[in-house]
């Protein structure tokens, strides 16, 4: 299938965002097939971090990125759902605290890390500080400006330290994220999800859509590239994902380390 390439955002291209279907589903017959094939990541998902911990060389960094309401809850749901929980960390970043804002943006992101063996998975991420903050006038353009480069640097010190790094864009269009705010709304058991600060970001879609392609165009590097993932249908999104992860985690060719002692000396009487 090779999802890897497909979907990245190639270093040193820029993506024009309002000409990629949300809606496609590339590489993938229907949802019935792809639910077969979510299984089979799921699985092989469960093997590769048994072996991510036992090589202990490696650590893996999962970070999403995306508008509301385009499923960054629901693809660590059912993605991560085969992970063992004490070899994987989920870091959610909102507003950030007074302490945060009195060190650099990048100080609180540099302290989630995942460590050598483990996962770690990034519900928003230090690119809000390229998002919102750019959208909003949070801080002076020569402020944000300078993030870009600051970010790639961060990311190479990561990755030269032995942490692969996948970012993925879940790519939603604006009228599949109105029809789900609209379902929250029919749903009281889904009323506490709904603030009024997501609807009004709506009146800024365009400028996130500016954003996001500076960011995923500045940013998506040979160690830590980006992937546009159409997610207008869960399903696709799901399988991308997990598809790019066990893609990627399987080229690192990771092996068991051999034994510390001799096992053929051990008897069982």
């Amino acid at each position: 299938m090779n999802l890897n390439e497909r979907l990245m955002a190639k270093p040193g291209t820029t993506p024009d965002l309002t000409r990629l279907n949300p809606g496609a589903t590339p590489g993938v017959k229907g949802k019935k097939a792809a639910a077969g094939l979510l299984k089979r990541n799921i699985d092989r998902l469960n093997e590769l971090q048994y072996l991510l911990y036992a090589e202990n060389k490696h650590a893996v960094l999962v970070v999403l990125q995306a508008m509301d309401a385009a499923g960054k809850d629901g693809t660590i749901r059912h993605v991560m759902a085969g992970l063992n929980p004490q070899g994987c960390s989920v870091t959610p970043f909102k507003v950030p605290s007074d302490e945060e804002r009195d060190h650099d943006f990048l100080w609180r992101i540099h302290k989630a890390a995942p460590r050598i063996g483990e996962f770690g998975i990034f519900n928003r991420s230090h690119y809000e500080d390229v998002l919102v903050v750019r959208v909003h006038s949070l801080v002076p353009p020569e402020v944000w400006s300078k993030r870009y480069e600051q970010i790639n640097a961060f990311e190479k010190l990561l990755a030269d330290n032995g942490v692969t790094i996948l970012k993925f864009f879940l790519h939603i269009s604006k009228e599949e994220q109105k029809r789900r705010f609209r379902k929250r709304l029919e749903d009281p058991r889904k009323h506490w999800k709904l603030s009024q600060k997501d609807f009004d970001e709506r009146a800024f879609w365009e400028d996130y859509m500016q954003a996001y392609t500076e960011a995923l165009a500045r940013c998506s590097t040979p160690w830590a590239p980006w992937y546009i993932i159409p997610s207008d249908r869960k399903w696709y999104r799901n399988l991308a994902v997990s598809q790019i992860i066990v893609e990627v985690l399987e080229q690192l060719d990771m092996q068991f380390p051999p034994p510390g002692m001799d096992v053929s000396r051990f008897r069982l009487e």
